[in-house]
């Protein structure tokens, strides 16, 4: 789903000279960053002055993602053109809310994530995404809602109905293949498939 790819690690990048040292010190297990042409005492390469990890890029990775920013920009509109035929295609779905870019905006889209109408539930969610599977489309439902996730449910004692607007947004969503080589005949067919799967839901429950 990702813009470009490294395979795995990432880039930060800042104009504060102090978050970015902050950022150099923690990817290197919380070593000092070396200043320039100044002496380094011995081994205080070993000294750690926070708590870091080991999220050092190595050159293969780098050289990736060099490569693939060379392209960011084609890209980004690849993912464009795909996006804008998903909303071309379902906007005029009233069982659908679709993703919507405001006026001078512009969106790097991520995923393509769209919304079953009130009248579906939870079951029917996820019985249209085991159809849209069947039928080789890989659709899922998209994260849960974040006092949902164990953690924060075992740290903060948060359950189900404690957000009730998130949860029931978070029910009825489906993230549909998102990808920059997905031709508009292929998109046609997993909106086909889509509202298919959508019938025989409301269908079946009749």
């Amino acid at each position: 789903n990702k813009q470009i790819t490294t395979g795995e690690g990432g880039m930060i990048v800042t104009d504060d000279d102090r978050l970015a040292d902050m950022c150099r010190s923690m990817r290197n297990q919380g070593r000092a960053v070396p200043r320039g042409d100044a002496p380094v005492a011995l081994g205080s390469w070993l000294n750690h002055h926070c708590l870091g990890f080991n999220y050092r890029l190595d050159e293969l990775s780098a050289a990736l993602g060099v490569a693939q920013m060379r392209r960011i920009d084609q890209l980004i509109s690849e993912r464009q053109r795909v996006a804008e035929h998903y909303t071309k295609r379902l906007l005029s779905n009233p069982d659908l809310l679709v993703p919507t870019v405001e006026p001078d905006t512009f969106m790097s889209w991520f995923v393509y994530v769209v919304r079953l109408s009130d009248r579906f539930t939870e079951d029917d969610r996820d019985e249209i995404i085991r159809g849209l599977r069947r039928h080789d489309v890989g659709a899922s439902n998209y994260f849960p809602p974040i006092p949902m996730q164990p953690f924060y449910q075992r740290s903060f004692g948060y359950g189900p109905g404690d957000f009730p607007a998130t949860e029931f947004v978070s029910q009825r969503t489906i993230a549909l293949p998102f990808f920059t080589r997905l031709t508009p005949r292929e998109i046609d067919l997993i909106c086909q498939t889509l509202e298919l799967m959508m019938n025989r839901a409301t269908f079946s429950r009749s």
